[in-house]
């Protein structure tokens, strides 16, 4: 079992930033790719950013230059930081992990609750 807690999320004027953080817990054995998700009211929820243990990140094309996804592998918790934020991207965020766990070694996705932004003057 793997708990996943966000915070940071809250309300932000258009052109301002926010920092969301997503800490990971339980019995890990190890976590591979780490993300963000965000699904706006009457909409599916899509892609964000994503990162893998050695670095690597992909980001969708509507937040590349803006948002930079961040991970503290020690702390297994996993950043957003979000500038030049527009109404459009009002949702709610998701932290999302795939990781094994002890005691049950396969590889399986896990959520968080998610956390709101809202952006509007």
């Amino acid at each position: 079992q793997v708990q996943l807690v966000e915070s940071g999320g809250g309300l932000v004027q258009p052109g301002g930033s926010l920092r969301l953080s997503c800490a990971a817990s339980g019995s890990i054995f190890s976590i591979t790719v780490m993300g963000w998700y965000r699904q706006a009211p009457g909409k599916q929820r899509e892609l964000v950013a994503t990162i893998t243990s050695g670095g690597s990140t992909n980001y969708a094309d509507s937040v590349k230059g803006r948002f930079t996804i961040s991970r503290d592998n020690a702390k297994n918790t996993v950043y957003l930081q979000m500038n030049g934020l527009k109404p459009e991207d009002t949702a709610a965020y998701y932290c999302k992990t795939y990781a094994r766990t002890i005691g049950n070694m396969s590889l399986r996705d896990y959520w968080g609750q998610g956390t709101q932004v809202t952006v509007s003057s």
